[in-house]
């Protein structure tokens, strides 16, 4: 019971520190962007970059698990954290900023590459739950940092202030984990080839899928702040509309675990998620002012459920925890590379145009694909992966 209760906290722990080093720059943009003379593209780079990261790393996921194991990759995953909140409190440079964003890019992702595996063999009976809980962690991690780090920078006099905190929650967490035994020495993953997956057209299918229903989250964690200031909004005012998101994201990523649960066809439940989506990228388009929280609730809902939905579908098409886990890793690969797309492809849609109006056309449009989409992925048609270095199954 004793391990239990702190693999759950641990989980928490790990979460929690996933998404403060995206989320602490949106809020703060416009002051970053004034000290460092970065322009919106540039600026874009900050939350781009570290997705970036996690899309290539977590590509090299298996040969991660198999020379460092999770015990050693979490760890050094944290420290990445740690290193880059810490070097953001002292410079205040944008190319420096820019190479914390690779940094804490690179701990992100080795975080999120290992935390699958491990969660399918250390919650066996209770994989959907954990990985729900595990999410929820994770998108809190981000709206804390969107809500408070605007009032540190307030209380500080200075926006560094609200982007180096974030090294506490690292620290906390690695000696957390270092109280845990999966850190210990453990007997290394056998390495799953990359082409297993490349050869597979399920598997690109399922990343198509993960990036095109998730990049609306780093969509609105780069611009969603920056869109209601041009609206007239504060500060702080538009980084609480971005936490106010992160709550709905939080319940959905906790209550749909549960009914995931009992349906073994994710379809039903991924369909309520998108179609969440598609209401509130609509009022965020057409209605911005008039139910500002309705939509951004909407929108965060719809987020949080299609997260933690696309993960688990990853996860039900093999039952062998250390090959599921390669394939979520080669599914977020992938997916994280597509969401690197969305920061940039704003920024310049609103160099172009003079408004984000475009980026959120842009959203719903893609949203309304990946319901079409959702159709194909039948409990039936699992088996069109097969185990790691068995012949890839056609779609």
């Amino acid at each position: 019971m004793r391990i239990r209760f702190w693999g759950w906290l641990v989980l928490v722990a790990l979460g929690l520190n996933l998404r403060p080093i995206l989320t602490s720059i949106s809020p703060l943009l416009d002051d970053i962007r004034l000290s460092t003379s970065m322009s919106f593209q540039g600026a874009a780079l900050l939350t781009t970059l570290p997705v970036v990261c996690i899309g290539l790393v977590a590509l090299c996921g298996s040969w991660i698990e198999a020379r460092l194991g999770e015990g050693r990759g979490i760890a050094l995953g944290l420290l990445c954290i740690f290193l880059a909140c810490l070097a953001r409190g002292f410079i205040a440079d944008g190319n420096v900023l820019l190479a914390t964003a690779l940094l804490g890019g690179v701990g992100v992702a080795l975080i999120q590459v290992l935390v699958p595996g491990m969660v399918k063999r250390q919650f066996v009976g209770c994989v959907a739950l954990a990985m729900g809980v595990y999410s929820a962690s994770l998108m809190s991690g981000g709206g804390l940092a969107a809500l408070l780090s605007p009032h540190m920078a307030q209380a500080f006099g200075h926006w560094q202030a609200g982007l180096w905190v974030w090294l506490i929650p690292a620290l906390l967490a690695a000696l957390l984990w270092f109280r845990m035994p999966w850190h210990r020495p453990q007997a290394l993953a056998q390495r799953v080839s990359f082409k297993a997956f490349v050869g597979n057209r399920r598997a690109w299918l399922l990343a198509i899928y993960f990036g095109f229903c998730n990049w609306g989250f780093m969509t609105m964690v780069a611009w969603l702040p920056a869109y209601y200031q041009q609206l007239g909004w504060s500060q702080q005012a538009s980084g609480a509309l971005l936490a106010w998101m992160t709550i709905f994201q939080v319940l959905a990523a906790l209550s749909m675990p549960v009914l995931a649960h009992r349906i073994k066809d994710r379809r039903p439940l991924l369909g309520i998620s998108l179609g969440a989506q598609v209401i509130g990228y609509a009022g965020l388009l057409w209605m911005p002012l008039a139910a500002s929280a309705a939509w951004v609730g909407l929108v965060g809902f719809g987020l949080g459920a299609c997260f933690v939905l696309c993960l688990l579908l990853s996860l039900d098409h093999l039952h062998d925890p250390r090959a599921a886990g390669q394939l979520v890793a080669f599914v977020q690969g992938f997916g994280f590379l597509i969401n690197a797309i969305a920061p940039s492809m704003g920024g310049w849609l609103r160099e172009l145009s003079g408004s984000f109006y475009s980026t959120w056309l842009v959203m719903l449009v893609s949203l309304i694909l990946m319901l079409l989409l959702t159709l194909r992925f039948s409990p039936a048609s699992y088996a069109r992966i097969n185990h790691p270095g068995q012949p890839s199954g056609a779609s």
